[in-house]
């Protein structure tokens, strides 16, 4: 039960979003246990992004939720790796102009009921 939220400051595409997709469902894998098959990916573009203090240089917020207690922080590092990566190879976001939130809850819920 992963999410991907990206929030951009660019317009993406049809076909960015497809390949962010594709990218996010391997990247995912970085964290145990999880897998594209329950991968949620929203995306927002076109969104003002001031990061220190200017917002003319493209910029992003990703945020990362899955279910579970805990995710050792290897995992989170090799995580924040394949996002940066997918967001400059298809957005031409550069690592230094995004922040990524991850975080794991036991609270989640689906199809009507909490796990």
């Amino acid at each position: 039960m992963p999410v991907i939220h990206t929030h951009a400051s660019t317009t993406i595409s049809r076909e960015q979003r497809e390949e962010l997709k594709t990218m996010y469902g391997q990247a995912i894998t970085a964290v145990p246990g999880k897998s594209e098959g329950w991968l949620m990916c929203p995306f927002e573009d076109n969104m003002p992004i001031y990061f220190g203090g200017d917002d003319a240089k493209p910029a992003a917020y990703v945020e990362v939720n899955v279910f579970g207690d805990s995710v050792p922080r290897e995992n989170w590092e090799e995580l924040t790796r394949r996002i940066s990566e997918a967001l400059d190879k298809v957005l031409g976001i550069p690592s230094n102009r995004v922040y990524i939130r991850e975080t794991a809850t036991t609270n989640w819920g689906w199809s009507g009921r909490n796990f």
